[in-house]
């Protein structure tokens, strides 16, 4: 477990008082939560940087089958499925 120290600044510390008077929560409990946050919001937005980056993958690509038969057999492997529970 990590222990770390942080400066907040006068509008930051009152806010946050501010809270843990409103919450009924205790600092550490607002920092956590914060904390736990931020690394959410950056996860997300590192997931859709990803897949902005993944856009276009196969553009230009000629050595896939087209959606038309790859579908066509999904479509048969999904009918051959059902007719084995049969």
């Amino acid at each position: 477990m990590l222990t770390a120290q942080i400066t907040l600044n006068d509008n930051e510390s009152q806010v946050i008082q501010d809270i843990t008077e409103h919450t009924g929560k205790s600092l550490e409990d607002i920092l956590h939560e914060a904390v736990h946050q931020f690394i959410s919001r950056m996860t997300a937005q590192n997931r859709l940087f990803l897949l902005r980056q993944a856009r276009g993958l196969w553009k230009d690509r000629d050595d896939l089958p087209d959606f038309q038969t790859l579908r066509h057999g999904w479509d048969r492997f999904e009918g051959n499925r059902e007719m084995s529970h049969v």
